[in-house]
């Protein structure tokens, strides 16, 4: 500092260093992966269902107003820090500012607003999104247990419409309020995955899910065991796998390819190994799929949950899915204990 007590001098080396700093940031900011193309997304992948456009709406929606909200903080704190600084003022202590009532209503009443904006856009858009039809044209369920993945086709496979004569006892752990719409002859097939496994061709370990391009389906969630979460990348959506709580969503995939599909809740010791892939095709190779799944054995369902969470019974009642304990419990689980 110099003798007249001004330390402009100390301040030099750091204006020499802001403009190698904005250079840095630049360059952070500009050499990445992301195409023109990727930056409307902002980080999202691209959308393969006729629902995710909306979530991708509202992530970039809240993105401009955070941005927004930014600049407006940044542009005062510079302005305070330009035309307010000592050096310019020549002012020791400034005046200080108490009980300035018009401030204080600002700075309290603008974040509500703000607040009160964002919840209502999700809030209107999360409804929208959780909606179900009456009648979806296809209905998995999805069986998260450790640590891997089950998909049960809840579907009429055989065309017989005798069968099955009543609901699989596989499939009384699922909620009898989220029992809407399944189909009454659908004995079903399904498939499961083991933990590292490779398929050729997939972009992940695990199962493969495969679904139909153009067609509305209903995923009915359960877990055999602990909380899991079900996310397929870019559907930009992701649900909760909850033992005792059945949850559902629907969506409408209108993109053929394969995806990844992960767990996004910390599961346990493998949870980083709970990978799956999701294959949408066209109906007709759905259709397919279906056939050779029956032609391989793989026909009913795998054990939906923990028998009797969720459906007002108890581990041990009559009438309670499940005989395995301990494939419910997800100590054993290749394909045919699975049964």
């Amino acid at each position: 500092m110099s003798p007249n007590g001004s330390d402009r001098s100390s301040r030099r080396p750091m204006r020499r260093k802001l403009p190698q700093a904005l250079a840095a940031g630049l360059v952070l900011a500009t050499a990445t992966g992301c195409t023109y193309k990727d930056f409307p997304r902002l980080g999202m992948p691209s959308p393969v269902t006729d629902e995710a456009p909306r979530i991708l709406s509202l992530w970039q929606g809240s993105w401009a107003a955070a941005l927004a909200t930014g600049v407006l903080v940044w542009g005062l704190i510079l302005w305070a820090c330009i035309f307010h600084r000592r050096s310019r003022t020549k002012v020791e202590v400034p005046p200080q500012t108490r009980y300035n009532m018009p401030i204080e209503a600002l700075y309290t009443v603008v974040p509500i607003i703000i607040v009160s904006v964002l919840f209502y856009f999700t809030a209107r858009d999360e409804s929208e999104l959780l909606k179900t039809s009456q009648k979806p044209d296809h209905i998995v369920n999805v069986v998260g247990y450790q640590w891997s993945w089950g998909f049960n086709y809840i579907e009429d496979v055989d065309g017989d419409a005798a069968t099955p004569a009543k609901l699989p006892k596989e499939l009384e752990p699922i909620a009898s309020s989220k029992r809407e719409g399944i189909p009454a002859d659908a004995e079903g097939v399904y498939d499961t995955g083991t933990p590292g496994e490779r398929t050729p061709g997939n972009p992940s370990p695990g199962p493969t899910l495969v679904l139909p391009k153009g067609e509305k389906v209903r995923f009915i969630l359960t877990s055999r065991d602990v909380i899991h979460s079900f996310w397929v990348l870019p559907f930009l959506f992701k649900q909760d796998v909850i033992p005792g709580q059945t949850n559902v969503f629907e969506v409408t995939p209108n993109k053929e390819g394969t995806f990844r599909g992960k767990c996004a809740e910390l599961c346990g010791v493998d949870h980083a190994r709970m990978l799956f892939n999701v294959k949408v095709v066209s109906p007709e190779e759905y259709r397919a799929h279906l056939k050779d799944l029956a032609q391989q054995g793989q026909t009913g369902f795998v054990n939906a949950g923990v028998p009797g969470l969720g459906t007002g019974n108890f581990p041990g009642q009559t009438g309670v899915g499940g005989d395995d304990e301990s494939s419910a419990h997800g100590e054993s689980h290749d394909a045919e204990s699975d049964k």
